[in-house]
């Protein structure tokens, strides 16, 4: 399940997955909050975290994984992803040429870290 975060400074938006993420978290919740924010500010600066609740995802969910990401890349500044998954790492480290936003990694310990590398300028 990919859920919303709340309290996050203007400019961020922040999902949180936990358990099994799958395809409809994609459809109901992740993309609708990313095309508004690209709407509402002409970009997107987004927070993920993946904690230990983290269970991983359905084969559904992966492609809409991969889906997402080439969406509107033009209109994406940052992304902080937040995990202390090894194989999240390793994906992020293989596939982070791909994406033409600066990308990075923060250990979970690390999330305000995250949070504030994402509004910097």
């Amino acid at each position: 399940m990919i859920s919303m975060i709340d309290g996050l400074p203007a400019g961020v938006i922040g999902f949180e997955a936990k358990g099994k993420v799958e395809a409809a978290d994609y459809r109901d919740t992740l993309v609708p909050a990313i095309d508004k924010a690209i709407q509402e500010t002409g970009k997107a600066r987004l927070l993920y975290v993946l904690g230990e609740d983290f269970d991983g995802y359905t084969p559904a969910a992966m492609w809409d994984d991969a889906v997402v990401g080439t969406r509107d890349w033009s209109k994406w500044e940052k992304v902080a992803v937040v995990s202390d998954t090894e194989w999240v790492h390793a994906t992020v480290h293989a596939f982070a040429w791909m994406v033409p936003s600066r990308i990075r990694l923060f250990p979970v310990a690390e999330r305000d870290a995250a949070v504030a590398w994402l509004v910097e300028e």
